[in-house]
């Protein structure tokens, strides 16, 4: 897939950053001194967007331009090559899911009046879009619905790396769509499950948790549903590291987790609860039967395969 060169709109070009004209430059005499597409370098860039920059050009003239009259040079020259977004306006990719399923709280069993339904899948693009030089998108949301669907390949690579919402589609019981491409993924899902599920899960769970410790520190408050969400992620991760399986509900837990979201229960009691379930994740590796690293040529295998039926023009 493409990697396009990143575009943040408020970002302040800093000094030294080349630039390309997006008008044409009028000297003092009325005439074209620079016409657009001249590059330039930023030799004093504002402290905000509502002030101009200072650009130099070869010729060793200076000029006050807006941010809106100005390009990154590495952005001029890509143009569309990697603009995945024209492929997916040419083409109804949804119609490409090969697997759809619910996640979240209604999979987790942590449902209450006010959730949504989080559909999510992989989508497998066809053969001459994935070859064009516009690329395919690495995810589909419809925000509408709830959706997301990655591309096939970039499903693998969350799933290889031990990504949680990517583990538990496999492992969900509530399956909307799969087509026979998809239900072989799902017969091969234990090629994903590793020992990184722990640097994975706990590490991202110590890093929520130091944020929210600043959070009471200087709101006095956190975000109990996500709080919530960590301790059911550290409770995954420990029952995945014993019993080799992604268990998505929540099971026993369900009303301990359910008084965290509704704020029930004291934030120290909460964070004995994380600490034990640290300790058990640490004794849960020294003891598991996973492998330490995932399949990777068996999901490279798959990909190839996928990647050769996406020649044909039904879904398979």
């Amino acid at each position: 897939m493409n990697k396009r060169v990143h575009y943040q709109p408020n970002l302040i070009y800093s000094d030294g950053t080349q630039v390309v004209t997006v008008r044409d430059i009028i000297g003092p005499n009325g005439r074209t001194q620079h016409p657009r597409g001249s590059v330039g370098v930023v030799v004093r860039a504002p402290r905000d967007l509502d002030h101009s920059y200072r650009v130099k050009f070869p010729d060793g003239v200076e000029v006050a331009l807006k941010a809106d009259e100005l390009t990154l040079l590495a952005q001029f020259k890509e143009g569309e090559i990697g603009n995945s977004e024209i492929n997916a306006n040419r083409s109804d990719l949804f119609s490409r899911v090969i697997f759809k399923c619910i996640i979240g709280s209604r999979a987790f069993g942590l449902e209450d009046e006010q959730s949504d339904t989080d559909y999510r899948g992989i989508y497998l693009p066809p053969a001459e879009l994935q070859w064009s030089l516009y690329g395919v998108p690495e995810q589909l949301d419809c925000h509408e619905t709830q959706e997301t669907y990655w591309e096939l390949q970039k499903f693998l690579v969350l799933a290889l790396k031990a990504n949680p919402n990517v583990l538990e589609c496999l492992y969900t019981p509530l399956v909307e769509q799969v087509t026979p491409l998809g239900q072989e993924l799902l017969d091969l899902r234990e090629i994903f499950l590793t020992r990184i599920v722990y640097q994975t899960y706990n590490g991202y769970v110590m890093s929520q948790f130091k944020k929210m410790q600043t959070d009471i520190k200087n709101q006095g408050k956190v975000k109990w549903k996500h709080v919530m969400h960590l301790i059911r992620l550290l409770i995954s991760g420990v029952t995945l590291l014993r019993e080799g399986y992604v268990v998505v509900d929540v099971g026993p837990h369900r009303e301990q987790l359910l008084a965290i979201k509704r704020g029930e229960l004291p934030w120290d009691e909460t964070e004995k609860w994380r600490k034990s379930l640290h300790k058990e994740f640490e004794q849960a590796l020294e003891q598991t039967r996973l492998p330490a690293r995932p399949d990777y040529e068996t999901a490279n295998n798959y990909l190839i395969k996928a990647r050769r039926l996406a020649t044909q023009e039904a879904l398979p």
